[in-house]
């Protein structure tokens, strides 16, 4: 089962969240498996990773509304999707458009000529008349233009630059378990101008820097492989640290056939009467999940049918 477990440590400026994805990981390899449109396995691992990221943190800033991490570049990946809604839902998918290496690293996949980027993007559930989702964009290196390796280097310069806080992350997947550690300075407190007291604070917080130190020292094999109680006593038994009840992420998508049929209609009747005359039926794959789903001759009349002139009773088949 999927959880996410949130702590403090008692008396220190320091928060942490833990989220290891189990079933629902799995049951995302196991639907593109079965629409047979699996990724090749770095993809699946850096997708993963990108899984882990997102629940983390949307469940440390407590967004209402859908936190999405996108990367794209010049490498044989052209996109790479993460969204994850407020209750923990999340989702993943790419655009892989060539070759790679067995073991390809993030530079490799998406930043070959140097042109990768990382956007985040938060979009509020409820927006305000004439507001727009709010977007960050980092580059795929660092600040001196080294190749940034991991994902988990360009999330941790990506919040030190948007929020000026101090951020360890450890980031993991294979194709059993996507897993991710966040360790983050907490924001000073007071009032006065917080984002330059949090910007004086950068790098020199000792409590941060020794809690950030021990976990540095995890591996991928132990994030992958132990369980949260484990990872946590081996990492800061000499800390006190105050836990939370565990909460379930899970695997969601958000696709339907309605959702389909009103982007068939976004193209007209016309495009779409030539794809049914030339392939007999129109066939649609959600990027996300793989579910397929079919409009013959029949539902696309439907479609383009107003709901007062169709037949009573007439229903879809497929």
């Amino acid at each position: 089962m999927s959880e996410l477990h949130k702590f403090l440590f008692e008396g220190l400026p320091v928060r942490g969240l833990l989220v290891r994805l189990t079933d629902d990981w799995r049951e995302v390899l196991r639907r593109r498996e079965k629409a047979q449109d699996a990724f090749p396995q770095p993809v699946r691992a850096l997708l993963g990773e990108m899984a882990a990221a997102g629940v983390l943190m949307q469940s440390n800033i407590k967004f209402n509304g859908s936190l999405i991490i996108q990367i794209y570049g010049d490498g044989p990946v052209k996109l790479a999707v993460t969204e994850v809604q407020s209750d923990l839902a999340f989702r993943v998918t790419a655009k892989v458009v060539g070759e790679m290496p067995e073991r390809a690293q993030l530079d490799t996949l998406l930043n070959v000529n140097g042109g990768g980027r990382c956007a985040i993007t938060l979009d509020p559930k409820e927006r305000f008349p004439g507001q727009q989702p709010y977007q960050g964009v980092v580059a795929l290196h660092g600040d001196q233009r080294e190749p940034l390796h991991q994902l988990s280097e360009v999330l941790e310069h990506y919040m030190l630059q948007s929020e000026q806080l101090d951020t360890k992350l450890i980031l993991a997947a294979n194709d059993e378990i996507a897993a991710g550690l966040l360790i983050q300075r907490l924001p000073v407190e007071g009032v006065g101008n917080l984002g330059r007291k949090n910007e004086d604070e950068i790098g020199i917080n000792e409590a941060y820097n020794r809690i950030a130190h021990l976990t540095a020292t995890l591996t991928s094999e132990e994030l992958l492989t132990l369980d949260a109680d484990t990872v946590l006593r081996r990492l800061y038994w000499e800390e006190k640290v105050v836990r939370y009840e565990p909460v379930q992420p899970r695997f969601a998508c958000t696709c339907s056939r309605e959702r389909v049929g009103n982007m068939l209609k976004s193209l007209g009747r016309d495009e779409i009467d030539g794809i049914v005359v030339e392939q007999g039926r129109v066939e649609i794959a959600c990027d996300f999940c793989g579910t397929k789903y079919h409009f013959d001759p029949v539902d696309v009349g439907e479609l383009f049918t107003p709901q007062s002139k169709q037949a009573p009773g007439s229903t879809s088949l497929n």
